[in-house]
């Protein structure tokens, strides 16, 4: 069986096209990192200019360190939201990228079989033991993949929960110390 020139650039465009789909994927989570790095600088900025005009109009010392602990609960609450927004960002390009990633994953396998199906029509006596050995890998390979993605789902899914407690802990402590 004979590789048409069809199929090579069938397959050709199918991996530019993934390749394509992931760098925009990378450039919509820059853009959206970008966006949230600048807003979260430009509270930052407003926070402190009204944090040093209420500085600079204390009366005495007792009502300096007033405003000054009064500013450390809304400084953790934005410090706390920003890095929530930030894992939530990865979490969700982390989740598309992996999309893409397996639909073409499948799209390979699927071709690959058929590929390799007509190969063992039209091969020699004989070459069916090393069609049989290719499946064999390709299975092999795919049951890996879908191992690693088990694991790597499961670690997300562990980074997440640590998260969120170590955010949690966070409130609690912020709780308490108000």
């Amino acid at each position: 069986m004979n590789v048409t020139p069809d199929q090579i650039s069938s397959a050709n465009k199918a991996g530019v096209e993934m390749i394509l789909g992931i760098a925009n994927t990378q450039f919509a989570a820059f853009e959206r990192l970008s966006a949230l790095n600048f807003n979260a600088t430009k509270a930052a900025f407003e926070a402190g200019v009204r944090q040093t005009k209420a500085l600079l109009g204390a009366k005495d010392v007792q009502e300096l360190v007033s405003l000054n602990s009064a500013a450390a609960q809304p400084n953790l609450e934005n410090a706390i939201s920003y890095s929530r927004s930030v894992y939530e960002l990865a979490t969700q390009t982390q989740s598309e990228v992996n999309k893409l990633i397996e639909s073409q994953a499948a799209e390979f396998n699927r071709n690959m079989v058929t590929f390799l199906d007509k190969v063992s029509k039209t091969a020699p006596a004989g070459s069916d033991v090393a069609v049989a050995a290719v499946k064999s890998a390709l299975a092999a390979a795919n049951s890996a993949y879908d191992s690693i993605a088990k694991v790597a789902k499961q670690a997300t899914e562990m980074a997440e929960a640590n998260f969120t407690a170590a955010t949690n802990v966070a409130k609690e402590a912020k709780k308490k110390a108000a």
